[in-house]
C-alpha cells in the first residue's frame, strides 16, 4: 500500500509541476485542492502531499487566506542566481581541482552514468535535476571551504526550479550532458583554466536559455 500511494503522489507531482512549467497553470493561479484531485482521478491526500513537495520545489506558495498557488518564474532572479552560481563555483572548483582524489572524481563518474540513466526514465525532471546538483556539488568539496560550499548548496536548491524548466522545456539535458563529459575531464587532467571557462559558459549558457523561456511564458499570461 504505501508503495501505490507514493507512486500515485509522485504521478500527481509530475502532472502539476508540467501544468506549471508549460503555463497551463499561470502564475498567481490558485490551485485548489477539489479540482485537481477530480482533474486527476486521486483523492485529496496525494494532491495535497504533491503540493507540499512542490513548495519545496519553489514552484508553489501557500498564502494565509488563499491557499496553494503556483508561484511566479522571474527572468531578473535568474540573472542574479546563476551569475552568483558561476562566480562561487567556478572559485570553488579551481581551488578543489589540486585536492580531488580519484575515489571523488570516480564518484563524480558515477553521478554522470546515473544521470545518463535518469534521462531515460519516467521522473527525468526530479531525479536528473538532484543528481545534476549532487555532481557539481562533488567537484566542489575538496576545496574545503565549508561557508562558500554551503552558500552554493542554497543558490542550487533556489535555481532547482529553473533547472526543471530548462530540462522540461529546452532540452538542457542534451547541452548538459556532454558539458558535463569535457567538465570531469579537464577536471581530470588538472587543467584548471580550461575547466573553469567550461563551467562559467555551461551555467550562464543555461542562464540564457532559461530567461529567454521564461520571458516567453510571461507574455504568453493574460
Amino acid at each position: 500500500m504505501v508503495v501505490e500511494y507514493k507512486t500515485r503522489t509522485q504521478v500527481v507531482v509530475e502532472a502539476i509541476r508540467e501544468k506549471i512549467l508549460t503555463g497551463s497553470i499561470k502564475a498567481g493561479e490558485p490551485l485548489r485542492q477539489a479540482a485537481l484531485a477530480d482533474e486527476l482521478k486521486v483523492s485529496r491526500i496525494p494532491v495535497r502531499e504533491a503540493l507540499l513537495q512542490l513548495e519545496a520545489e519553489g514552484l508553489v506558495e501557500f498564502e494565509a487566506h488563499k491557499g496553494a498557488t503556483a508561484t511566479k518564474l522571474s527572468a531578473e532572479q535568474v540573472t542574479e542566481l546563476f551569475e552568483l552560481r558561476a562566480m562561487l563555483e567556478c572559485e570553488l572548483l579551481r581551488i578543489a581541482i589540486p585536492n580531488l582524489t580519484e575515489a571523488e572524481l570516480a564518484q563524480s563518474e558515477q553521478l554522470l552514468q546515473q544521470m545518463s540513466m535518469a534521462y531515460q526514465a519516467a521522473d527525468t525532471s526530479g531525479s536528473w535535476s538532484e543528481l545534476n546538483s549532487r555532481f557539481h556539488m562533488s567537484l566542489y568539496r575538496a576545496a574545503n571551504r565549508p561557508l562558500t560550499y554551503e552558500m552554493v548548496q542554497n543558490l542550487n536548491s533556489n535555481s532547482d526550479r529553473y533547472i526543471r524548466v530548462h530540462l522540461m522545456l529546452a532540452g538542457g539535458v542534451k547541452k548538459a550532458e556532454p558539458e558535463h563529459a569535457n567538465l570531469l575531464k579537464l577536471v581530470r587532467q588538472k587543467k584548471a583554466d580550461d575547466a573553469c571557462k567550461l563551467l562559467k559558459q555551461h551555467i550562464l549558457g543555461a542562464a540564457a536559455e532559461i530567461k529567454a523561456l521564461v520571458t516567453k511564458l510571461d507574455a504568453q499570461s493574460p
